[in-house]
Parts: structure tokens; C-alpha cells; sequence
């Protein structure tokens, strides 16, 4: 196997497969040369793979041996992995204590000695915050300066986790611009990462209302999941992608968008849970995944006309699904929308 087919870091850091310069298509062999080189880290970027592929139960496995492991890279890897696989899993307080573990080694001498191994931290730290759309750690300042220490794959999820920072608090302009600039300018191939770059892309570029572009970020995304089966962040994403994915998948790939709604319902579950334990925030859960885009584009702003423009229906079955909606949330307007609906 070609030395030069992946971007091994002989120093261990967390999270090895997305730092894995590898071809879409060829991430299998990036988790056997890894594992090649070392077999604990090996194993990591199997939990990687699984969990990236829908596999939640198959990623805890494989993560949970290290989650008290000594080496801060391996137990970084380990609770990120297993936090967010326990969220698909449904064990909320699982989760918890991961993210509760992760933020325990914010005052590890160990981590701060290395430069590549705490600005690795305050990445996966900082990231475990943003992505659940929880308190932020760091000012997304701080963690900008320690950026340039990462490989370029950890690098490309940085710029990510900032662009999706930017696109919470209404930065869409921003939040492209990062995304699109990485895209452009990253040296070698990394699925992962740059599946989460173009993501964040098309969730910027749905609130510019440019749908095409929206649609043209989401087939990247979708390309590099079909030819390494990463299907997870397509599912996780929907609700953020607001219609994209309907428009892209439903009718192409039929067989692909049942088992992405099936990985949206899985992970929106825990993620209400999450964020409401007393109730589980259960009032959206009986919205279908067209009826919630429909709610989300109608809370942010847009017109009947303008959803149906976008997701290809019908004036009238926008009209229709959003009554719905209404009624299932006991509501009656759209200003209400927002209080019931995570953006």
C-alpha cells in the first residue's frame, strides 16, 4: 500500500481517521494502515468508521475499552465517539458523562505541554458543545489561534466546528465563507471532514435562500457518503439542512432515504432528550421529517411560496402540511414555531 495514500501522524492524536488523507472509497484502507502502525489507535478509527456509517452500537464497542484509557488521545477519541453514539442509542446520561469527562481534562498539564495535542483538545472539547448546540466552551477567538497547530484533517473539522458556531448565531455569510475556503484551499482528501464542510455549507446557503447552492454543497456531501457508506451526518443534519435533503434524496435514492430518516429519527430523539430531560421536548416528535422542514423554513421567515419553491411542492401542500403541523404542536401561528423547533 502507497506510503503516500494517507497522512499518518506518528504522534498520537484523537480522532486518527479524519486526520487520514484517503480517496473517497478508500477509508477501509485507511483504518487497516492506521491500525498497521498502531493497533490501539487502529481500533479508534474502526469506532470512527462505524459510528460515521450509522453503526452506533458496532462504534461503542470498539470505543468504550479506552474511554479511562491513559492516554489523553485515545480517551479524547473514545468519549467523543461514545457520547454521540450513546445519543443515537437513546442513553442520555451515557452521554453526559462523556461530555462530563471530555470537559475534566480542560486542566491536563499533559495536553497543554503538546501544542498538536491541545489544540486537538479544545477542537474535540469545543466541538462536543456545538454540534449538540450546548454553552461553547471557548470564544470561538481562542480556538482559532491554536488551529494552525492541527494535521490538516483535524484542521478542515476546525474550520467546521467555527463555521457551524457562525451559522448558530446568524452568520450565514460567514459560516459559507470559512466552508468554502477550506474546500478550496485543503491540499489533500478527507472525506470525513470535508463531508462536514460542505454540511455546513449547504445549512449557510439554505438561509441565503440560494437553494441551487444549498443542493450543490449537499451532493458533495452525498457523494462522498455513497462511496464510503457514510451515512450518519446526512441523517444528523436533516433538520439544519431545512428541505435540502428531501429535494436531493427522496425521489433518486429512495432505499438511501429511508435508512438516513430512519438515522434522523434515532438521533433527534435523543437529541430532544438531551435538551429537555423532564419531557423529552416529545411535542415535535410526531412531525413528520417534511412537516418539520416545512415548520423550520416557516419559523425562519419563509413564505408559502418560497418553501414550495424550494422543496418542489405544491403552494397548497405547504399550506396543508403546515396546518398540520400546527395542530400537532397545538399552536397557531408562526411566530409561535420557534419555541418548539432547535435551530
Amino acid at each position: 500500500m502507497p506510503e503516500r495514500t494517507y497522512s499518518f501522524i506518528e504522534m498520537r492524536l484523537p480522532m486518527p481517521l479524519m486526520s487520514a488523507a484517503a480517496e473517497p472509497g478508500k477509508l477501509d484502507e485507511a483504518v487497516a494502515h492506521i491500525a498497521a502502525h498502531d493497533a490501539e489507535l487502529g481500533r479508534i478509527a474502526r469506532a470512527e468508521a462505524h459510528y460515521f456509517r450509522g453503526q452506533p452500537e458496532e462504534a461503542y464497542a470498539d470505543a468504550a475499552p479506552f474511554l479511562d484509557h491513559s492516554d489523553p488521545a485515545l480517551r479524547i477519541s473514545a468519549n467523543f465517539i461514545c457520547a454521540y453514539a450513546d445519543l443515537t442509542l437513546g442513553k442520555i446520561w451515557e452521554t453526559k458523562e462523556c461530555l462530563t469527562n471530555i470537559a475534566a481534562m480542560r486542566n491536563d498539564e499533559s495536553i497543554k505541554a503538546t501544542p498538536a495535542l491541545h489544540a486537538s483538545y479544545m477542537l474535540f472539547d469545543a466541538a462536543s458543545s456545538v454540534l449538540l448546540h450546548l454553552s461553547t466552551p471557548y470564544p470561538p477567538g481562542t480556538f482559532a489561534k491554536h488551529i494552525a497547530a492541527l494535521p490538516e484533517g483535524l484542521r478542515l473539522f476546525g474550520i467546521y466546528a467555527l463555521a457551524h458556531h457562525a451559522y448558530l448565531f446568524g452568520e450565514y455569510g460567514r459560516c459559507v465563507g470559512m466552508a468554502e475556503t477550506a474546500l478550496m484551499t485543503k491540499q489533500r482528501r478527507y472525506p470525513i471532514a470535508e463531508q462536514f464542510l460542505h454540511l455546513v455549507a449547504a445549512m449557510g446557503q439554505v438561509n441565503l435562500r440560494d437553494a441551487e447552492a444549498a443542493r450543490r454543497h449537499f451532493m458533495g456531501a452525498w457523494d462522498i457518503a455513497l462511496a464510503d457508506n457514510l451515512i450518519e451526518e446526512i441523517g444528523e443534519h436533516h433538520g439544519l439542512l431545512q428541505g435540502v435533503l428531501e429535494t436531493c434524496l427522496k425521489e433518486d435514492y429512495p432505499e438511501h432515504y429511508a435508512r438516513v430518516i430512519d438515522i434522523t429519527y434515532r438521533f433527534s430523539e435523543g437529541w430532544r432528550r438531551l435538551h429537555n430531560p423532564e419531557t423529552g421536548a416529545h411535542v415535535t416528535s410526531d412531525l413528520t421529517t417534511t412537516e418539520f422542514s416545512i415548520a423550520m423554513l416557516a419559523s425562519r421567515g419563509w413564505s408559502n411560496t418560497e418553501i414550495a419553491n424550494h422543496l418542489g411542492v405544491s403552494t397548497g401542500t405547504v399550506k396543508n402540511r403546515l396546518s398540520m403541523a400546527y395542530a400537532k404542536l397545538g399552536i397557531a401561528s408562526r411566530a409561535e414555531l420557534t419555541k418548539y423547533l432547535l435551530q
